[in-house]
């Protein structure tokens, strides 16, 4: 890739007026994956448990 167009792609990913994000909208957007990350990754555990108390499968069925 040119140069050119290298730099053209650094302003098109800055925004129309070249601004770039600010801290709180890095923050933001962190913890909004870290908090979609323990939502899933808690459902799963929760599950697991009970799967296992239940004497269930996570795999829905014999898998074996």
């Amino acid at each position: 890739m040119s140069s050119k167009k290298w730099v053209n792609l650094k302003q098109e990913l800055k925004g129309k007026d070249g601004e770039k994000m600010t801290l709180t909208q890095k923050r933001t957007i962190t913890l909004a994956v870290v908090i979609l990350a323990g939502i899933v990754l808690g459902r799963l555990a929760v599950r697991a448990v009970l799967n296992l108390m239940l004497g269930g499968s996570m795999f829905g069925g014999n898998f074996l």
